[in-house]
């Protein structure tokens, strides 16, 4: 802290992912583990669906574009979580305020992301025969350029309110990241802005998008329970399967980080709910997305053909 008028913050004291110290060298193997496997998976997803013309297809795009932003999330938050775990517990400001732009750009564009991919499966299964012209490659672009636009300029929205606030001390973070709920805790200023922002923010990246993946998943299931043969019921529901088991992790585990106070013994609660959807969702999402996928194995087995 340095002293001028008033104290003013110019670091962060991030708190310890769990109060029992025997086990810093066991969670540091777990989480070094769980990186490691995130990005290596999402990587090969990158690299499979990049190399294999097969796989240029809508479904396989915006699975790129989620495992980049699987990759990036886990970047954001687990090195640093890493240091922690060695002692290294105080975070600058600027790089507490980075840690918090790149993790809400990363998480606003994922949930805006499971909406394009229901909104994919939704005319592949309800209109097959236009899938190709309703799913274009320009209105892909257009989605994923959409995505990524629309919540960076929200986290942008949200980290410049955020930098606005004075921050006099203390500087303990309830929490092991930097992330808007725990840090407007420390505000000596109002945040009553921040909070219409935040209330804002909730209801267009959780509430509608989770809406309109509903919907789009209820015309699915109909379009599902109306196929005459198991056989095109068990092919068509496995297309989606997938996808609707990562959103509904997914959106749990953000709504009860975003709209629940953060306070009380819901900090403790908030801090396993924050590893589910920034290390947890994204090591766990390569597995689910491709574990029973045929066409991505067959481009595993042409990047390695030792697998068998």
């Amino acid at each position: 802290m340095t002293v001028s008028n008033e104290t003013v913050v110019t670091e962060f004291i991030l708190q310890d992912f769990s109060e029992a110290h025997p086990l810093q060298l066991a969670l540091f193997c777990i989480f070094f583990f769980l990186y490691i496997m995130a990005l290596t998976g999402n990587a090969l997803i990158v690299v499979a669906i990049s190399l294999d013309s097969g796989l240029h297809t809508p479904m396989y795009f915006f699975l790129a574009n989620l495992a980049i932003l699987d990759i990036g999330c886990t970047t954001t938050v687990l090195p640093k979580l890493l240091e922690n775990f060695a002692d290294k517990k105080s975070i600058p400001y600027v790089g507490c305020m980075t840690q918090l732009y790149f993790l809400t750009w990363f998480l606003g564009a994922e949930l805006l992301l499971f909406t394009a991919m229901a909104y994919d499966r939704y005319v592949a299964i309800c209109h097959p025969l236009h899938y190709t012209t309703m799913m274009s490659r320009m209105v892909c672009i257009l989605l994923a350029g959409s995505v990524w636009a629309i919540s960076a300029i929200s986290s942008s929205v949200h980290t410049g309110l955020m930098i606005q606030l004075t921050f006099c001390g203390p500087n303990k973070i309830k929490h092991f990241l930097c992330e808007i709920p725990t840090l407007l805790l420390l505000s000596c200023t109002s945040t009553h802005l921040n909070n219409i922002m935040i209330v804002i923010a909730d209801i267009y990246f959780g509430v509608i998008n989770f809406v309109l993946t509903m919907v789009s998943y209820g015309f699915i299931i109909s379009s599902i329970l109306k196929i005459r043969t198991t056989e095109g019921k068990k092919k068509a529901f496995s297309t989606c399967s997938s996808h609707l088991i990562v959103v509904t992790i997914y959106y749990t585990t953000v709504i009860y980080t975003y709209i629940l106070p953060g306070s009380g013994s819901s900090m403790d609660n908030g801090k396993v709910v924050a590893v589910l959807y920034t290390t947890i969702s994204p090591t766990l999402n390569p597995l689910i997305y491709t574990l029973r996928n045929k066409d991505f194995k067959t481009a595993l087995k042409k990047m390695f053909p030792l697998i068998k």
